[in-house]
């Protein structure tokens, strides 16, 4: 299970954002999480050079470990 970014090579640093949604409610002036979403990757960069990675052609292995991981979907 490897990953290098094909510009500069870096194997070990990766940013990984993620897409989250949350439904809130303010009752009483309380602001409360009444529905989120399990955060879904949106983009996947090296951290060196901010070169963007294709996340859908990650070896399947990888693709489900940074999934878990980071507890997306």
């Amino acid at each position: 299970m490897t990953l290098t970014c094909p510009n500069c090579g870096n194997d070990r640093n990766f940013q990984v954002k993620t897409l989250q949604m949350h439904v809130v409610s303010v009752e009483g002036g309380r602001v409360e999480v009444t529905e989120e979403s399990r955060p879904a990757v949106f983009e996947v960069l090296c951290d060196e050079c901010e070169t963007e990675l294709k996340f859908a052609e990650f070896e399947d292995t990888l693709r489900k470990e940074v999934l878990l991981t980071i507890g997306a979907r």
